[in-house]
């Protein structure tokens, strides 16, 4: 009876340790989020590269929002697994955001890019950089691709912006899918 009790409360122990690192994982990614746009903030303002910790590796590189979905997001200076713990993360081998060609910007399913899952054709999105202004982009095309195989063009004839993130979107493992949204910037006619 006593080895029951004693594998009873070690289950329980491991299973209330599974869950405080999921809820660190998430806590993690919502306060970054609060310190990323206190840096952008000054980012705004002085036009430089501002850390939103003393010893982060990375710092705000443009403001991703998708107003139907409520997301305000601040994008990270690289896609590297370190900094897309905090935020979503540009990849530094494509264009600038709202500069010409094909701006990347990466993102963990589970965590900031998670409302992808709700993406339809015709979906808005607004691109801040760091000159403030906010540049208009809508989905033309949602696509499903291996990640050995995928193939993203980092130069486009069109102002374009491309989000990328594991798939499937429910998925408990590493995926070798990638869920590619591609988005034409809204040029004023004229």
């Amino acid at each position: 009876m006593i080895y029951l009790r004693r594998i009873s409360l070690l289950l329980l122990l491991a299973g209330t340790c599974l869950l405080a690192e999921g809820g660190y994982i998430q806590a993690k990614a919502i306060l970054a989020q609060h310190l990323l746009k206190e840096a952008w903030a000054r980012t705004l303002t002085n036009r430089n590269q501002n850390k939103p910790w003393p010893w982060a590796d990375t710092w705000p590189r443009a403001r991703l929002i998708a107003p139907a979905h409520n997301i305000d997001q601040i994008v990270l200076a690289n896609d590297s697994g370190s900094s897309l713990a905090f935020g979503p993360g540009h990849m530094t081998r494509s264009s600038p955001p709202n500069q010409p060609g094909n701006t990347i910007i990466s993102g963990h399913r589970d965590t900031h890019f998670r409302f992808l899952k709700k993406i339809k054709i015709g979906d808005a999105f607004l691109l801040q950089g760091k000159d403030g202004k906010l540049e208009k982009y809508r989905v033309s095309n949602l696509l499903v691709q291996d990640m050995d195989k995928i193939a993203i063009p980092l130069t486009s004839p069109k102002p374009t912006l491309t989000l990328v993130t594991c798939y499937p979107f429910d998925a408990v493992r590493q995926a070798k899918l990638r869920f590619i949204v591609i988005c034409q910037q809204d040029l004023p006619d004229g």
